[in-house]
């Protein structure tokens, strides 16, 4: 029940609206037996009439007036209790995304580098939905259900003790009977959860790379893995169904056998006249009423435990601790004018894992244009994850401007470094808010940026110019096209640091030469960190970083380094013989 405490806590904001809900509910409730109450004095009066001994009729029509009554105002507070209810779920939908949400965003980049979007958003989901489906429970159910079979048992007792002490007796057997089935669905739902979000999370990667998946041909392997993955789940709820439909089996015998014993004993008494025929219709009529929490009690049990099991990985990811907290973050910094940039024996590894980074030692000063190289797996990105502060050095210090990094917020530095991915990281909105991205800039700014880009004569031939949408991350753009996007966004931002994670890397000759202009007008006067593999790219740096198995193995300039036997030169090596082959196989000179 750990995780139901979680909810009723999480839910506290709302507590006002539950407390009002509940209110209307429970009047609801009690309104309910007026007419019951009343039909036992309305049926003696007519019995009595019936007999020739007496009978009131304006007696009978007032009682029948109040019985209307009452179940007019209760259909009133109903419609009210339901009205609200759904302007509650409304809210804790709203709050429940927020609060998810709002802890995603403030996540270490090492949760989102082990997890798949798609069961993040899975577990969001079902989350909400097992949550939501709780507390409306709770409100609607739980609180109005106990009241309901205490009023209905006290009067019955006042009446019948018999009666009242079978009817009673229900109660502990269809809730222990609720209590073993619910327990059984939970543990097998739990197991249900996990296959889904690996299925949910296969079927967004299918997605994402659909291309991959048709130039591949397998579809029909993709396919299959969900259908099985979907046949796994549908194993455990057929297992899940055999248990619950068995215990509801056992329940609806010891309704049966209890209702007939009270039956007897109801009309036994009337005959021998202990109990007049309205008290013998007011009591069947209690019993029927508290039928319905009994079956409500069999409901509340299973949601439980779907609330349980449901809400485990929703209230798991709310527990993780977050690494940065945005809404704290201060505002009022300003960007640094001349940053310069420092990792002193810097050490860094990822939980369980080999060492990454070893002793990385060096210094960038303002303006300066710095080359990370070396070969692939180096740690040449995760050092640029440590610059962003997306992760904290195992040990060691990096310093902005002589200020230690773990001083420094989050937002302060990254506001200070425009970034520029490999990847085309876009949205699937328009030009305009991609380049405007984190900026509130004018029409005039943004169009200024993509002239500096090299972007704006091919913005403005697209249909709808900067309005345009350039679909899920890009696709409707090209590849060069897609990278003087994101370095208008990058001029836009206009950060004294910038880094270039291999902004070329999976361009066309043409297309490289365009973004390499662009990228001229974005390194101007910045302190700028390019990683990349095409040395053509770098020729122009004031110093080269050689990266090797995670440690710095030489540094200087190009020029120096070209001639200096060692890591860059091989690869400079390489890519001149390849180059040189190329020529000649077509004689080239």
């Amino acid at each position: 029940m750990r995780n139901i405490i979680k909810i009723l806590e999480i839910s506290k904001p709302l507590y006002h609206l539950v407390v009002l809900i509940a209110i209307l509910i429970i009047l609801s409730a009690a309104l309910e037996l007026v007419a019951p109450l009343l039909s036992k004095s309305i049926i003696d009066e007519v019995v009595l009439k019936i007999q020739n001994k007496g009978g009131d009729v304006q007696r009978v029509a007032f009682l029948v007036g109040i019985a209307f009554g009452a179940n007019l105002l209760g259909i009133i507070f109903s419609s009210i209790s339901d009205r609200l209810g759904d302007h509650f779920a409304g809210r804790l939908f709203k709050y429940l995304t927020e609060k998810f949400y709002q802890k995603i965003l403030t996540l270490p980049q090492s949760y989102f580098d082990s997890e798949l979007s798609g069961k993040i958003i899975n577990q969001l989901n079902r989350g909400i939905a097992v949550i939501q489906g709780f507390v409306n429970v709770f409100s609607n159910f739980i609180l109005p259900t106990f009241l309901q079979s205490v009023f209905t048992i006290v009067v019955m007792a006042y009446y019948n003790i018999p009666t009242a002490l079978f009817t009673f007796s229900l109660f502990p057997i269809y809730l222990i009977l609720s209590y073993y089935s619910s327990k059984k669905w939970g543990a097998e739902e739990i197991k249900k959860n996990k296959i889904a979000d690996i299925s949910k999370g296969r079927i967004q990667e299918v997605v994402s790379n659909i291309k991959v998946v048709k130039s591949f041909n397998n579809e029909k392997k993709e396919f299959e893995i969900v259908e099985q993955q979907l046949n796994d789940i549908n194993k455990i709820y057929a297992g899940q169904s055999t248990t619950f439909h068995l215990f509801d089996f056992l329940r609806d015998l010891s309704l049966n056998i209890v209702l007939l014993i009270i039956n007897i004993i109801i009309v036994s008494a009337t005959f021998q006249k202990q109990l007049s025929v309205g008290e013998m219709v007011l009591i069947i009529q209690l019993i029927n009423q508290a039928r319905r929490p009994l079956f409500a009690m069999s409901f509340i049990l299973t949601q439980l435990q779907n609330a349980e099991s449901g809400s485990k990985e929703f209230f798991e990811i709310l527990g993780i601790a977050s690494q940065e907290n945005y809404l704290n973050e201060p505002t009022f910094l300003k960007k640094i004018k001349s940053p310069v940039l420092e990792f002193v024996k810097v050490n860094f590894k990822y939980e369980n894992s080999e060492i990454i980074l070893s002793d990385i030692s060096f210094k960038i000063g303002s303006g300066k244009q710095v080359a990370l190289v070396g070969p692939s797996g180096t740690g040449k990105t995760t050092i640029v994850n440590l610059i962003l502060k997306l992760y904290e050095p195992t040990s060691g210090k990096i310093l902005l401007n002589n200020k230690s990094y773990r001083d420094l917020p989050h937002g302060f530095i990254r506001r200070n470094i425009a970034l520029v991915f490999q990847e085309n990281e876009l949205f699937s909105s328009t030009i305009r808010e991609n380049v405007a991205y984190g900026n509130n800039a004018t029409d005039l700014a943004i169009s200024q940026a993509l002239k500096e880009a090299n972007a704006y004569d091919f913005v403005e031939k697209l249909p709808k110019g900067i309005d345009t949408e350039v679909g899920e991350r890009g696709i409707k753009l090209s590849g060069g096209q897609k990278q003087r996007i994101q370095i208008a966004r990058a001029i836009l931002k206009n950060s004294p640091i910038l880094i270039l994670d291999e902004a070329t890397s999976n361009l066309d000759a043409r297309s490289e030469m365009e973004v390499q202009k662009a990228m001229e007008n974005l390194i101007k006067g910045r302190l700028t960190i390019i990683i990349a593999h095409r040395f053509s790219t770098i020729q122009n740096v004031d110093k080269i970083i050689v990266l090797d198995q995670g440690s710095v193995v030489d540094c200087g300039t190009p020029k120096e380094l070209s001639q200096k036997k060692g890591i860059y030169s091989d690869l400079l090596r390489y890519q001149i013989e390849g180059n040189k082959k190329l020529l000649e196989k077509f004689e080239i000179y």
